[in-house]
């Protein structure tokens, strides 16, 4: 089975400083039919003014990933990381027992756009840490990249959830292929441009929630970049 989350469907807000869309229920915006998908809590489109963005604020036991499609994002948290994460990058916070962090656009001049992800842990109670690393997705197009994973490694960020996140960058020309093993589940989010999976049509934003279907068939005849979250 599989069903559409159209990207005008999402919650969607627009501050002065930041415009916003929910794919899942958050905040202020609420809808019973999408409350998270498995361990998939919450993926946050954002798009943040030069110079403003999220002061100091705490999380516990949650999983939180960024990732930068365009501008440049600054990080502090309380347990003494401070960064840049540009796109390119990967950034995953371990909230655990408790952090204190802020995120900003590090430019005055230009915005940062973002997804903001979300995922329960597998385990509460742990100590808050932190990890970014790069990836290289236009660098070697028309494949899946292993971003996230339990077991984490060199490039792959470490997730306290039994979840692998994949990303990919499609040229018209790519076809890419992805089996499900028994009892998985998946999330495919359309990070900008237009992708089409098992013949469903795709743009900037749509997701897919996936189950009981073994075999996804992605192209992009206008190109597209997709993050895929492999789910128990």
């Amino acid at each position: 089975m599989i069903i559409t989350r159209k990207a005008e469907d999402r919650g969607s807000f627009n501050y002065e400083w930041l415009q916003t869309r929910h794919s899942f229920s958050f905040g202020n915006y609420y809808d019973p039919k999408y409350t998270g998908f498995r361990s998939l809590r919450v993926i946050n489109e954002d798009m943040i003014a030069p110079g403003k963005g999220f002061a100091t604020h705490g999380h516990q036991d949650m999983e939180i990933i960024t990732y930068v499609l365009d501008g440049a994002l600054e990080h502090k948290d309380s347990i003494g990381n401070g960064s840049i994460i540009l796109p390119g990058e990967l950034q995953r916070m371990s909230a655990g027992t408790g952090i204190l962090h802020s995120e900003f656009n590090h430019s005055e001049t230009e915005s940062v756009h973002l997804l903001q992800i979300w995922l329960i842990p597998k385990q509460k109670g742990l100590s808050p840490s932190y990890e970014q690393k790069s990836v290289n997705l236009g660098g070697n197009p028309g494949k899946f990249h292993l971003l996230a994973s339990q077991e984490g490694g060199e490039t792959v960020l470490k997730i306290n959830q039994d979840v692998t996140i994949h990303g990919a960058i499609l040229n018209p020309t790519n076809k890419l292929s992805y089996s499900l093993a028994p009892q998985r589940y998946a999330w495919l989010q359309v990070a900008r441009g237009e992708v089409v999976v098992n013949g469903i049509p795709l743009v900037n934003g749509d997701g897919l929630a996936i189950s009981e279907i073994t075999d996804l068939t992605i192209t992009s005849p206008q190109g597209g970049e997709i993050l895929l979250f492999d789910l128990a």
